[in-house]
């Protein structure tokens, strides 16, 4: 039914230039983002019962030292700046996210959860959002800047790492992407939010 209505809504995208508004398209992508964000808790959940309590708290120091690759990918820096973002703002910076873990989540692991349906999920995201991306531009250019947003896979995550490094490229790589996930749910969800001038949009 949802790629039916994917198809459906490329038709109208060709035949008009009127932004999306009845929010079934939008509902789709939060539908499909909130699962991403639950196999991503997941997977990190099963890492982190899989590991001894002095582990945990010393992979947990290291990383709140750290960063993720996506981080270089400007996005609000609170929930203020968040709701005062434009509908297409969230959309794209959204888009840029889930793009940065199309390769990267060829590599998740963790427990019993089922790594195998990430990366086609993702890509289905990807492209629901990039459809909704067309259909509330106004005529403004679509990623001018896309050219330097080519993140690099995660650095030497995919190199031969000692026991203690790859560890730690496992633990950072299952919390960034929980990470992402959870961001881009907050945008579509907001997003989908401000299409209704009566909603209330507060995080």
């Amino acid at each position: 039914m949802d790629r039916v209505i994917l198809l459906l809504s490329v038709v109208c995208l060709g035949v008009s230039s009127q932004p999306i508004t009845d929010g079934r398209l939008f509902s789709i992508a939060v539908g499909r983002v909130q699962h991403l964000h639950l196999l991503a808790q997941r997977l990190f959940s099963d890492f982190e019962s899989s590991l001894q309590t002095e582990e945990q708290r010393q992979l947990n120091k290291i990383f709140l030292q750290d960063f993720c690759n996506s981080d270089y990918i400007i996005s609000p820096i609170d929930k203020h700046e968040t709701q005062r973002s434009s509908v297409l703002k969230l959309l794209s910076i959204s888009y840029r996210l889930v793009e940065s873990w199309e390769f990267p989540s060829r590599s998740l692991s963790g427990g019993s959860a089922p790594r195998i349906q990430i990366s086609p999920k993702l890509s289905e995201l990807k492209t629901g959002i990039l459809l909704l991306i067309k259909a509330n531009q106004d005529g403004a250019e679509l990623f001018p800047d896309s050219s330097a947003l080519q993140l690099a896979p995660y650095g030497n995550y995919y190199q031969s790492l000692g026991a203690d490094e790859s560890l730690r490229r496992t633990y950072e790589l299952l919390a960034c992407f929980k990470k992402d996930m959870h961001k881009v749910e907050t945008y579509l969800t907001v997003a989908k939010c401000r299409l209704s001038p009566e909603a209330n949009c507060t995080l």
